[in-house]
């Protein structure tokens, strides 16, 4: 709790804030291509857990920035995971008819709309990220292009296509995915971070090592989830990464070893945080909820 506020409400509260502010930037329904803008809605209003852009408020107080500031931030963010989402579920990747307990984009509307509709959704990423940065003048848009290209979520996924199949030791899974899954999570802590005063090196270095451990940590918890939860609970298709023949944490560690390094990485996660002492209490409990989730 902070502030007399519980995590789960602050959450909440959080939640229907980035509600709002996507609502606000995505085209209108009605606007010209309407079928695009509609798949657009689809993917991104009125469903998900929303981590990234909570990180990105949660890391704003420890520049002591204006929650206001975080908006435009937020939003880029978890616009490019939205794109990423439709993608990732297209035929020629995963090929997943099912997600946030829903037809996938492609299923819904076509191949083809989804496709735009990712690709548009970038765009208007950097679009609303671009105002934020004109402003601030920090170099924001430089790093979530980093964290969503080729040495980032890009270049994660073609990792992850390569690795279909294949034979893949723990070490090699992790660096796959703290491109894939893990590099978004960095970049949303590091622009949460930068929404107010300047952050010492030493204080980036620290949000650094904790988005590396939530992020892996939470990739593993999916892992894990993927063989205990079932499509009702998770919302997407329970077993698929199996089924594809993929690794994963639990394939390679076990399920017990795997959520013994689930817990590794949450001690990891919070100690990082402990220079930065009440300032970073969301962060702490966002690394909580990531480790005890249930979906």
């Amino acid at each position: 709790m902070r502030d007399g506020v519980t995590f789960v409400v602050w959450a909440q509260e959080h939640r229907q804030r980035i509600e709002g502010v996507l609502e606000r930037v995505l085209p209108a329904a009605h606007a010209p291509a309407a079928r695009l803008a509609a798949a657009m809605r689809y993917s991104t209003l009125g469903g998900g857990k929303r981590v990234r852009p909570l990180l990105v408020y949660a890391a704003s107080a420890i520049s002591d920035a204006d929650p206001a500031r975080a908006d435009a931030r937020a939003a880029a963010v978890e616009l490019i995971h939205a794109y990423s989402l439709i993608h990732d579920d297209l035929p020629c990747m995963d090929d997943d008819a099912l997600r946030r307990g829903k037809p996938t984009c492609h299923v819904a509307f076509d191949v083809a709309t989804a496709l735009l509709a990712g690709d548009a959704l970038q765009s208007l990423a950097f679009a609303v990220l671009g105002q934020d940065a004109a402003t601030s003048g920090d170099d924001a848009c430089r790093l979530l292009a980093d964290a969503a290209g080729y040495a980032g979520m890009a270049g994660g996924q073609q990792l992850d296509l390569d690795a279909t199949g294949a034979a893949l030791d723990a070490d090699s899974l992790a660096q796959l995915h703290s491109m894939k899954t893990g590099a978004l999570i960095r970049a949303a802590v590091q622009l949460g971070a930068r929404c107010g005063r300047a952050l010492a090196p030493a204080e980036a270095r620290a949000l650094d090592r904790y988005a590396a451990a939530a992020g892996l940590a939470f990739q593993v918890v999916d892992d894990v989830l993927d063989v205990e939860g079932s499509n009702a609970s998770l919302g997407k298709t329970a077993g698929k990464d199996a089924a594809q023949g993929k690794a994963t944490f639990v394939t390679l560690l076990g399920l017990e070893h795997a959520k013994a390094r689930v817990r590794t990485l949450r001690a990891e996660a919070r100690a990082a945080l402990e220079p930065f002492g009440r300032a970073a209490d969301r962060l702490a409990e966002l690394a909580d909820w990531i480790v005890l989730r249930t979906s």
